[in-house]
């Protein structure tokens, strides 16, 4: 018998964590329609803007952080079961990649210019082509990558010559015209629009924020994580992840401060340097959010406070669609149309509740499943025509 990793309880539960912060970044949002009411009242707009400055400052752009992170630990965990059998999992992987495809039309038909699993499909060319490397070149080649050395050869190639700008992608005139179909209220032509200009609004989108770098970085690290088996509870385990705790704390601050005196400099400045700032201080956060919740998670008391995560978790990629398709549902024209009388406030607490009914949905399903619906069939293809 061929023995496979154990399925560990604190990789779930986190990455429930991370669907869970997404899902309320996205609420707040209105999944990328901003509509919001035009004429609440004083007080009400003040508590919505303390409610936007929370939310966005503890979750934005650090949930999608732990979600490729716990990507590319996904992958170790897949390719090591395999290589425990003699086996390459690599061309499986890439199969994977292009059901992931799928699924991330899917999603995009009901997020206008903003699904994140197609920059996955693409990105996660790298864990293939780095499968087989030792952990030292993952681990300098992650390094690298979170650098965003593309930011710094704009950066540098500005200062070499004035006239060097970065290349406009049209991003904005995209967005907009995507949003005019959403605002049209004709659903065939909005998901129609959503999985064809959307979504390459959105992987342009991540050209110019840093987003395809990064992401290449944090799976990367994923993997090395992996493979060091740092998700496993040890001692040593445990003190690494307060070493990591201490290090990003203490980073967060500095980083975060020169980010936003960058940010009153050039235009050119801000897209480039600007933007390598803004990822270092969010990916120390994101650190410290990761270690916090690995200690914490040690602690039984903690466990069952959180311990619904883990079901989420279980079912990301069924809970990241469907609350995609909720969201729409709730905000857009063709819907409820809830979007113009919903501020920050009453749409978190509109992702809390979406939260709440999809955890007891998970605790239902898997109850009698082994896997998520959606895990189920992108488990069943990804095996087709194998030998198991």
């Amino acid at each position: 018998m061929v023995r496979k990793n154990p399925r560990i309880e604190v990789v779930d539960a986190l990455r429930g964590f991370a669907v869970m912060a997404i899902i309320l970044v996205h609420n707040l949002e209105h999944f990328i329609f901003p509509v919001y009411p035009t004429d609440s009242p004083g007080w009400l707009n003040a508590l919505d803007q303390g409610v936007f400055n929370a939310v966005f400052t503890l979750f934005a752009g650090k949930a999608y952080a732990i979600f490729a992170l716990l990507f590319g630990f996904t992958f170790y965990i897949q390719s090591d079961n395999q290589k425990r059998r003699g086996k390459d999992f690599g061309y499986r992987f890439l199969w994977r990649l292009v059901l992931l495809a799928g699924f991330a039309t899917l999603n995009a038909a009901f997020f206008p210019a903003g699904d994140v699993l197609l920059l996955f499909v693409v990105v996660g060319l790298v864990l293939f082509l780095t499968r087989n490397w030792s952990d030292k070149a993952i681990l300098i080649t992650s390094i690298i990558f979170l650098l965003q050395p593309v930011e710094w050869y704009h950066y540098i190639a500005n200062l070499i010559n004035p006239a060097h700008q970065l290349p406009d992608l049209k991003v904005s005139e995209m967005y907009a015209e995507v949003a005019e179909y959403t605002k049209a209220g004709n659903l065939g032509p909005f998901l129609w629009v959503n999985i064809t200009l959307g979504q390459k609004a959105s992987l342009l989108w991540a050209v110019n924020a840093g987003r395809f770098v990064q992401t290449m970085g944090l799976f990367l690290l994923g993997f090395y994580i992996g493979r060091k088996q740092l998700f496993v509870s040890s001692k040593n385990n445990l003190r690494s992840w307060v070493k990591i705790l201490i290090v990003s704390a203490i980073a967060f601050a500095p980083l975060y401060t020169l980010k936003e005196l960058i940010m009153q400099n050039s235009t050119i400045i801000q897209q480039t340097v600007g933007t390598v700032f803004d990822m270092w201080q969010k990916l120390a956060f994101t650190l410290v959010l990761i270690a916090t919740f690995v200690l914490l998670y040690q602690s039984e008391k903690f466990r069952g406070i959180v311990g619904s995560l883990r079901f989420y978790g279980k079912m990301s990629l069924t809970n990241y669609i469907t609350q995609s398709i909720i969201g729409t549902i709730i905000y857009f024209p063709f819907g409820l149309y809830l979007a113009p009388h919903c501020g920050y406030t009453i749409s978190l607490f509109i992702g809390i509740f979406t939260f709440l009914l999809q955890v007891q949905f998970c605790k239902w399903w898997l109850s009698k499943h082994k896997r998520g619906p959606l895990e189920q069939i992108w488990y069943k293809w990804t095996w087709i025509g194998a030998k198991r």
